[in-house]
């Protein structure tokens, strides 16, 4: 709490930035905030963070196409959650919602993520479908639908993928046909359905991509329906037929048991449209954007909790002596944390953790300024902030799930034998986060994204690295002159020089891609991971700027925690951004063979063509 604290208050001061913003001080002021972390914590530690391990090893049971039964303990956890109110937090109150910033909801979802993120993906998802429907769908959809998903009486999914498409969702092959009165048949499969069917809750409202009769080919053609596990009447009651929505199969997988991933076959199933016709894909970006940052999270939650499992082992576990000598003489051993290696190991997994959230919470920060600007009607001010959000979110999402996995696999390493073991619960950390580099659009899709799409965008090429390296530049040049200690100013200096090669880079494959556009899919994933890099050492150095200033006037049990953070900046500064010189060598000099080498000549004794 101490951490999250420290960003929520000192950091980012959100108290503050919700008076800014017009919200009621008495509302969500530091001492509500206190309250929903107090409480939060007190969920996650007595009822959600004991099902993590029960989950992994029960997991969940297909009984028939509409039953699926969640592991011991999930749904009288998932009952707890919704008496208290949690899921509405940041809902408006017409739906029955608490009125809250999204933000202090991230808050809340961050804590449940690093206790169980499997059990907290069922409310997780719903509140993506909740977004969805809130800013696209009808006044009539969502009187009949959102109340009841704000409440957390009804749970929601994401339908995109199918058999033959992944990310690829030009091939889209389910159906939508129109029959009357606003309703449509749905007709198709849909696979990797997270929460697809449980027992949690007596209805399931599934966001489904279809194609209507004589739609355009490709993304352009697609559009978003509302589709009810248990169809719906118009005063919002709810019917004991089933809906032509059947659950074919679970899949078993290496990670996140807890969780149902679902093939989904819908068959004459009733949809009704949510947005506009062939817009399908833009409404679903709501539901996708919020999936991405929650992902992001994922790879938050696993360094987190990797991390307090090594701690605790690297204290306890005894092995050698530090090689400047006996530092436990009443032991036949030191404990493991005295070696530098395991060190280094722990401030990796610290950095991730820590450096990763303040990457959320200022996004988070964003996010609620962005949703203030709409309501308002600034529509320049919400697009302003929204483009700056486009550039940051793949950056989260491909960077943190990797670093997430990272630590994870560090994890592991630290207990050395015993991490590989199933009893010690490492080695479940890894394997649930491992999904999080895939799913939302792996890896190199978020880095296409951001290369691609983001920087090279038609009448706005290079302009986001642009502002956003003005952005930097402005931060660390103010710290290069007026920084209160020489670190900082040094840290600052080095921020400042990486603003400038990031830019240049980015300006330099522009260039190179004229020539050849292989050049963008060979270089994007190192270009992200750069990205990432230099977006972690800027946050651990605004950390350090306020932990240098607290530590004027702090009393002396909170010195040794401000210190932490600037020496863990100095860690991240020296041993993580140096990183970004090896990447930014592969990405000035790209290998020629990757794009040239023949597709036979990967093997001659396998996959022969």
């Amino acid at each position: 709490m101490n951490d999250l604290n420290f960003l929520i208050k000192d950091v980012y001061k959100f108290p503050e930035h919700y008076a800014k913003l017009g919200f009621d001080p008495e509302a969500c002021g530091e001492d509500v905030i206190d309250m929903v972390m107090t409480e939060t914590a007190k969920l996650a530690e007595n009822v959600i963070a004991p099902l993590n391990e029960i989950g992994d090893t029960v997991g969940c049971k297909y009984v028939d196409p509409h039953t699926i039964i969640t592991p011991p303990g999930y749904k009288d956890a998932y009952n707890q959650y919704t008496e208290g109110g949690w899921q509405g937090l940041g809902y408006p109150e017409k739906y029955g919602g608490q009125g809250m910033p999204q933000s202090m909801t991230l808050f809340h979802s961050d804590i449940l993520a690093t206790a169980n993120w499997t059990w907290g993906m069922y409310p997780g998802l719903s509140k993506g479908a909740c977004n969805t429907l809130y800013m696209h769908g009808s006044e009539e959809l969502k009187e009949k639908y959102l109340h009841r998903m704000v409440s957390g009486e009804w749970t929601g999914t994401m339908c995109l993928t199918e058999p033959q498409c992944g990310s690829d969702l030009n091939q889209v092959a389910t159906k939508a046909e129109p029959i009357g009165d606003g309703k449509y048949k749905i007709n198709g499969t849909k696979i990797f359905i997270s929460c697809g069917e449980h027992d949690l809750t007596n209805n399931i409202i599934h966001c489904v991509l279809a194609r209507l009769p004589g739609a355009p080919e490709g993304t352009k053609g697609i559009s978003l329906f509302v589709v009810p596990k248990h169809k719906v009447s118009d005063d919002g009651e709810i019917s004991s037929e089933f809906n032509g929505v059947g659950t074919g199969r679970i899949e078993d997988k290496m990670g996140c048991h807890g969780s149902s991933t679902c093939e989904l076959n819908f068959e004459d199933a009733e949809g009704y449209l949510l947005g506009e016709e062939n817009k399908g894909m833009n409404h679903m970006f709501t539901f996708i954007n919020t999936s991405r940052l929650g992902t992001s999270i994922q790879g938050v939650a696993a360094a987190e909790l990797s991390f307090q499992n090594a701690l605790w082992y690297t204290k306890e576990r005894r092995a050698f002596r530090a090689l400047t000598g006996t530092k436990d003489p009443q032991h036949v051993a030191d404990p493991i944390i005295v070696h530098g290696d395991i060190r280094k190991n722990l401030m990796v997994q610290k950095a991730v953790a820590e450096g990763g959230r303040s990457m959320i919470y200022d996004c988070a920060r964003m996010a609620d300024e962005m949703m203030v600007a709409l309501e308002k009607g600034d529509q320049a001010r919400h697009d302003e902030i929204d483009d700056a959000l486009g550039f940051r979110t793949p950056i989260l999402k491909g960077f943190l799930t990797e670093m997430g996995i990272e630590a994870a696999s560090l994890g592991v390493q630290l207990y050395g034998g015993h991490g590989y073991i199933k009893s010690n619960k490492q080695e479940q950390v890894y394997r649930d986060v491992r999904i999080a580099a895939i799913w939302e659009g792996t890896t190199g899709i978020q880095a296409l994204d951001l290369l691609g799409r983001k920087m090279f965008k038609r009448g706005k090429e290079l302009k986001a690295i642009k502002d956003h390296s003005a952005h930097l530049k402005n931060f660390a040049w103010d710290l290069i002159w007026n920084g209160s200690t020489p670190e900082i100013k040094a840290h600052a200096r080095s921020l400042y020089y990486k603003a400038w090669e990031w830019q240049l880079m980015t300006q330099g494959i522009g260039l190179r891609a004229m020539k050849d556009k292989d050049v963008v899919g060979v270089t994007s994933v190192d270009y992200l991971m750069y990205s990432g890099h230099v977006t972690l050492a800027e946050h651990w150095l605004k950390m350090e700027v306020v932990a240098a200033d607290k530590m004027k006037t702090c009393d002396a049990s909170q010195k040794d925690f401000y210190d932490s953070k600037i020496k863990m900046s100095d860690f991240v500064f020296k041993n993580m951004l140096p990183r970004t010189i090896a990447l930014k060598e592969m990405i000035n000099n790209p290998s020629k063979s990757v794009t040239q080498m023949k597709s036979s000549q990967f093997s001659f004794d396998h996959a022969l063509e």
